[in-house]
Formats: C-alpha cells, sequence, structure tokens
C-alpha cells in the first residue's frame, strides 16, 4: 500500500518533504504533482529505483526517455556538454517553467544511460517538486503518468491516483489537483530550437 501525504505548494511542510526524500533515498518510487501533470519519480542514483519506473511504463531502462528533474540551472553541468551563451539564455528565460529541454548528454550520465547522446532537462515551476530535489541534493528521474482512457490522457484527482497505483508504487502526493496537459518539448541539440511536442506553456525564444 502507498502512503498518501496531502503537501501544500503555497508552504510545503519541510517534515513532509524530508518523509518523501527518506523514501526517495531508500529506492522508493513516488508519484508527486508538477507545473504540468502528475509524475511518476525515483532518485537518479538508484538504479533498482530506475529500473521499476521503466517497468512501470512498459519500457526497457537503457531506451527509456526519462526526464532529470532538477532545482535549478546550476545542476546542468553535472549530466549536459558545455552549452554557448544563446541556449543558457534561452534557458534562464524560461526555467522555472513547463518545459522538457533535450540537451546533449556529457559523459556523468547515470551508468544505464551511458549509451545516450542526449538527455531531457526539465525545471517545474512547482514549489513541492523543487523541495524535493533541493532535499534529495540531486535529480530525479521523471516521466508522466498516464491515464488509459483515450479522452482524459492524463489523471488530475489525486486520490484517483492513489486508487489506481497504490500496490505499484510506495508514494503518491497529494499536491492538489493536477493539470492535464503535458510538458512543452524542445530540442537544443542542433543549431536552431526545435519544438518535439507542444505542450503547456509559450516559449520565449
Amino acid at each position: 500500500m502507498a502512503e498518501f501525504i496531502k503537501i501544500y505548494e503555497e508552504n510545503p511542510n519541510p517534515k513532509e518533504i524530508k518523509r518523501v526524500v527518506k523514501i526517495l533515498r531508500d529506492g522508493g518510487v513516488v508519484i508527486y504533482p508538477s507545473d504540468t501533470v502528475y509524475a511518476l519519480g525515483c532518485d537518479i542514483r538508484n538504479n533498482r529505483a530506475m529500473e521499476r519506473v521503466a517497468q512501470l511504463r512498459g519500457v526497457k531502462l537503457e531506451k527509456a526517455n526519462f526526464s532529470f528533474v532538477c532545482e535549478d540551472l546550476s545542476n546542468l553541468s553535472d549530466y549536459v556538454k558545455q552549452i554557448d551563451s544563446p541556449t543558457f539564455k534561452l534557458l534562464k528565460r524560461n526555467l522555472p517553467g513547463p518545459y522538457t529541454f533535450i540537451l546533449p548528454g556529457n559523459n556523468n550520465l547515470p551508468t544505464v544511460f551511458k549509451k545516450k547522446k542526449e538527455v531531457g532537462i526539465r525545471v517545474p515551476d512547482n514549489a513541492i517538486t523543487r523541495a524535493i530535489v533541493h532535499e534529495l541534493g540531486n535529480p530525479i528521474i521523471s516521466t508522466s503518468i498516464k491515464d488509459e482512457d483515450e479522452v482524459i490522457e492524463y489523471t488530475t484527482d489525486p486520490e484517483l491516483i492513489l486508487e489506481k497505483w497504490d500496490n505499484l508504487v510506495d508514494l503518491v502526493i497529494d499536491g492538489g489537483y493536477g493539470g492535464n496537459i503535458p510538458s512543452t518539448v524542445i530540442d537544443l541539440t542542433g543549431a536552431e530550437p526545435v519544438v518535439i511536442r507542444e505542450g503547456k506553456g509559450s516559449l520565449e525564444l
């Protein structure tokens, strides 16, 4: 049975954030709110937890396109090759925000992603998410939770999420109703930014 914790975005309770981080450090998989849709996440340093997330999404871990959720841009150089000034300014203008930026990965990527040439970086505009990543001290691996219902695509009610995922994850955070529009995905690995998926937000180029 998953734990169910209510956390308020206006003022995330540090005690509850610590509880979430303890579960992540122990290899747990959590469902958390973001500035777009609810997402599955785990500690980027825990291979077994990442395997579980991949299994839940029905993909092979080494081929999975998970996002790295960071607190801010200071984590960039940990996983991303050096980027030029215009690219960095573009990121600064739009983050935190509802975007996933595809950037060229460097040699420090977790072992399971060593063959990957690129990485998706997220800095959500959500105080709960950023407090978790801050307390954890490193990014979390993330993937949005889809709904089988073709019409709604993303579940927005935390109680319904708990009902469905209760036996599959270790914790569901109730951060209020979620959105149902995913992040906009922008590829920054080429000469010009390319929007791969239109989602929430209007990008400032």
